[in-house]
């Protein structure tokens, strides 16, 4: 088979798999041909896949009114489909966590968490660097997140700047002490500099299909 139709031999399609469940991490529910056409196959090779997923619990599809025609379905993940992406060992995250807010109490928990809020700084501050253009300290600090796991990327939006992350690997972790999040965001305004003001305007915990951070000049400047 030649061209689009021969998606389904060989090793293209787990890849293909992949690659739907990543694209609708990233950007949210869409239609297979939106799909098709984004990971350059038919329509009909991506729905093919989207039913595969859908028997295996992972998407999920509802229907949205179009005009006269018939309803367009579009396609999202489960709730279960977390279980195919990074979790950085999460049941051992909670268990420490758990141990030792048993063994040294609230106080000592906040300890720990901000000692790794440290370890953080350090480790972003040395290839972010709190000087030069705006949009290189972002796109830098999405690299380093990406690479824990979190499918980060940044984004123009008019003057500000957007850290996305399509994805917490920690998310059980810090679903049981959120002041992981909150020192997450502390963490960001210090190494990105005094020049911004970071702010989180959507947030996984809060029932969000991502995390946003906007980052606006405090001055305007080119950036």
């Amino acid at each position: 088979m030649g061209g689009k139709s021969g998606d389904g031999a060989g090793g293209r399609a787990p890849a293909t798999r992949s690659a739907i469940l990543d694209r609708l991490k990233r950007d949210g529910e869409q239609s297979s041909s939106a799909l098709g056409a984004a990971l350059g196959v038919t329509p009909m090779a991506a729905r093919l896949h989207l039913y595969e997923l859908e028997a295996e619990g992972l998407v999920e599809a509802r229907a949205r009114a179009s005009g006269r025609g018939r309803p367009t379905k579009l396609w999202r993940l489960t709730e279960d489909a977390a279980r195919v992406f990074p979790d950085a060992h999460q049941g051992l995250a909670v268990e420490m966590i758990q141990s030792v807010e048993a063994l040294f109490g609230q106080d000592g928990l906040a300890r720990v968490i901000d000692k790794h809020g440290d370890i953080q700084r350090a480790a972003y501050g040395g290839t972010v660097g709190a000087a030069g253009p705006l949009r290189e300290r972002v796109r830098r600090l999405a690299r380093l997140r990406s690479d824990e796991g979190y499918m980060a990327e940044a984004r123009r939006d008019g003057g500000d700047w957007l850290l996305i992350e399509n994805h917490c690997p920690i998310c059980s972790a810090a679903r049981a002490c959120t002041r992981l999040c909150a020192n997450e965001l502390q963490v960001f305004q210090d190494v990105l500099g005094d020049d911004v003001r970071v702010e989180r305007e959507a947030h996984i915990l809060a029932g969000a299909r991502r995390c946003v951070y906007r980052i606006r000049p405090r001055t305007p400047a080119p950036s």
